[in-house]
């Protein structure tokens, strides 16, 4: 400890040193410059001439600003108007917080010491659609960057367009994955390239003034994100940086981040551009053998030790433990780094949850090892998914952080107060398949074979593939090469007994694709064949990042092709997008058709595993009674949440490790309040759900359900 101790006061000596230096050099240039002014405008020197045209992209140089604002690199470290400056902070990201929370997730984030934000920019939350552009509710990116202005907090903007960051497709739309030819991502691909040009066009004017040097808190804007992992096509990250100049002008700081390794700050670092290269490593590992190779990287004094991924937590996925690591052994390393005057960026600080169908996953050795990640995206941070800050990791990074803050902390803030309402009745509302008549004929497309989700215009949640074939005396063979992700199989005969009603006959997962046997059905007209498709969420890091969804192969009945297919899109909410047909108000206000209603007064008793909506009410008596919740799925199977119509995320307690989900007061109102659940296999059996006051990952098939890392 003494040599820690030492190095940080060497450290701390240097920074004044050099703080004075950089004073005398600024009052010298202050008063050379009064000298300047005063011979000219004193002796009457006319020294005006007609400025010249400038482009709409550099509208700002037209003022000249009075105050001095400026955030550079130099003599490898950061500089904030002249002095050295060490970037303490933390990725926050507001598409995961709801906007009412951003303020207080923020001050949480200032409560730990913090001086800095760092947050991705998912271009699929702000253009869900071609040309259709959102920036407005959970997707009010400047409103963000506003209030951390309003708290003091610099900002390091990650503009993509490629963000990783576990979020469905790595930030990119979906409906890139429906141009023909397919584009090659992350590439210099022309059309691609234009795309991205388009989106930039729209993001970087918006965040221009912004930057620092304009009076905003923008300090760094990043480029790409870890490609070093990915290619090494130079042209590519080049093109970017052009585009980002030219909108931002030449005084911002452009970076990138890579691995901690020569290979990936070979292939990821963009010599030549005056772009500052960082690095991301594991926590455990050494951090100032890593940004001595990083100097190699950067030019001469201009390599700041920064690690811009210091990792508090880790991901986790379906069916996996809970990841949880060390709060000791995080705030050592981050001692470690900081005591040198090194700088680093807390991945995550606060991490929130993916509400909708956002979340991303992880592929393995091949397309078929395939990990999707959980609603909760808590990630083990010191600031957890509700905001809690009372923990054990919270204290020991406080503790650090406090020993080189520039100025006092915050003081510690309470953690927000939750309820538990209590047990939650549910009704069975609606059968999926009696919902189909409420689709408008014109979504529904028609193909001699499969085609995927995103061709069909279907980006996310649920695509309905069907077929019909003829009956045989003996059973049948379904088999699917290429599902993506997940597939319930139903049959039925339209001349039955049963009306026509579909029988579930099994389950066809990406992960564990297998031929399934149809059963024997004695039916005089043909057999309808119906394919419930899941889109659990795109690949977002990795050589299998191009993740088309739905049906991608033939399907074969028996060895031979099943041609003539109805693809039926399923309307259901997400993030930032109503359907054309509200499905979630149709089914909780009762509304479905006469005939529906019978159909289903029919399968009340049935133990079919046929998907079904199903609507529970609960009541909060007043305003001041409106608190965090967390719904408990203990007992259900696999599905979809709604509470007021806001799509909560995805349950499946049966895999875990999350037995609950997240639902933070805004969503809530004093009065009535409505959940629909969209139950996929089989609802607990007295149709209950739990309003609950805490998390639960203690669910799935696992003993321990607490992976440390």
């Amino acid at each position: 400890m003494a040599g820690t101790v030492s190095e940080s006061m060497t450290g701390k000596t240097k920074f004044s040193a050099i703080s004075a230096m950089r004073r005398r050099r600024t009052r010298i240039r202050a008063f050379l410059s009064v000298i300047i002014f005063l011979v000219l405008f004193g002796g009457l020197v006319p020294v005006f001439a007609p400025l010249p045209s400038l482009s709409p992209l550099h509208h700002r140089h037209l003022h000249k600003r009075m105050n001095d604002r400026k955030f550079e690199v130099a003599e490898d470290m950061f500089w904030k108007d002249g002095e050295p400056f060490q970037i303490i902070g933390g990725d926050v990201h507001y598409f995961r917080v709801l906007p009412e929370y951003w303020e207080d997730r923020l001050f949480r984030v200032k409560a730990l010491g913090l001086n800095t934000i760092q947050v991705y920019v998912p271009w699929n939350l702000h253009e869900p659609k071609p040309g259709k552009l959102v920036f407005e509710g959970i997707a009010d990116l400047v409103s963000f960057l506003k209030l951390c202005q309003k708290l003091n907090l610099l900002v390091m903007l990650r503009a993509g367009p490629y963000i990783c960051a576990e979020w469905d497709f790595g930030g990119f739309p979906p409906w890139l994955l429906a141009i023909k030819p397919a584009l090659k991502l992350r590439s210099s691909d022309h059309v691609y390239l234009g795309l991205v040009d388009k989106w930039w066009g729209v993001l970087l004017p918006k965040i221009s003034p912004l930057l620092y040097e304009n009076g905003g808190p923008i300090i760094m804007v990043q480029i790409e994100n870890e490609f070093g992992s990915y290619g090494d096509d130079k042209a590519y990250l080049h093109h970017l940086v052009t585009l980002a100049r030219a909108h931002l002008g030449e005084e911002i700081v452009l970076y990138t981040t890579d691995g901690g390794t020569r290979e990936t700050l070979q292939k990821g670092t963009i010599s030549g551009d005056a772009v500052f290269s960082a690095v991301d490593f594991s926590t455990g590992e050494e951090p100032w053998p890593i940004f001595k190779l990083q100097k190699e990287f950067n030019a001469p004094g201009k390599s700041p030790p920064l690690s811009s991924e210091f990792y508090t937590g880790w991901l986790t996925h379906w069916g996996e433990k809970m990841a949880v690591t060390s709060a000791d052994s995080t705030a050592s390393y981050l001692d470690k780094i900081l005591s040198k005057n090194g700088s680093a960026v807390l991945y995550m600080a606060h991490g929130g949850t993916n509400f909708g169908f956002y979340n991303g996953a992880n592929t393995g050795v091949d397309q078929s090892d395939y990990k999707p990640d959980l609603t909760s995206y808590d990630y083990d941070a010191p600031i957890k998914e509700s905001g809690d800050v009372d923990n054990v990791k919270f204290r020991a990074i406080r503790r650090v952080v406090e020993k080189y803050s520039a100025t006092s902390l915050p003081s510690f803030p309470p953690d927000n107060a939750k309820a538990g309402y209590g047990p939650i009745q549910l009704q069975k509302t609606a059968l999926l398949f009696d919902l189909l008549d409420t689709i408008d004929p014109a979504d529904v497309v028609q193909s001699e074979n499969p085609i995927s989700m995103e061709s069909v215009g279907q980006m996310f949640g649920f695509l309905l593939y069907v077929s019909e074939y003829a009956g045989k005396n003996y059973g049948s063979s379904l088999h699917i090469p290429k599902v993506h992700d997940r597939a319930q199989v139903f049959v039925s005969c339209p001349s039955g007994d049963n009306g026509g009603r579909p029988t579930y006959v099994g389950t066809i997962e990406r992960w564990s694709n297998q031929a399934l046997s149809l059963p024997y059905a004695r039916c005089v007209s043909n057999i309808s064949l119906y394919i419930l498709v899941e889109n659990m969420g795109r690949v977002n890091y990795g050589r299998y990042l191009f993740d088309k969804k739905g049906i991608l192969s033939s399907v074969y009945l028996d060895g031979k092709v099943l041609h003539g297919w109805k693809m039926y899109p399923i309307p259901l909410h997400n993030l930032n997008e109503v359907p054309k047909i509200n499905t979630i108000q149709v089914v909780s206000s009762g509304s479905i058709q006469q005939s529906a209603r019978k159909k289903l007064e029919h399968k009340q008793e049935s133990l079919s595993k046929e998907p079904a909506f199903f609507t529970g009410r609960f009541s909060i008596d007043k305003v001041n009674q409106v608190k965090d919740t967390y719904i408990s799925f203990s007992g259900w199977g696999k599905g979809i949440a709604f509470v007021n119509e806001f799509n909560i995320g995805r349950y499946w307690p049966s895999f875990g490790p999350p037995c609950n989900l997240y639902v933070p007061a805004p969503i809530l109102r004093d009065g009535e309040n409505v959940v629909v659940v969209f139950e996929l296999e089989s609802p607990n059996s007295e149709l209950l759900i739990h309003s609950v006051d805490k998390p639960d990952f203690t669910c799935g098939s696992s003993n321990s359900n607490v992976h440390t890392l």
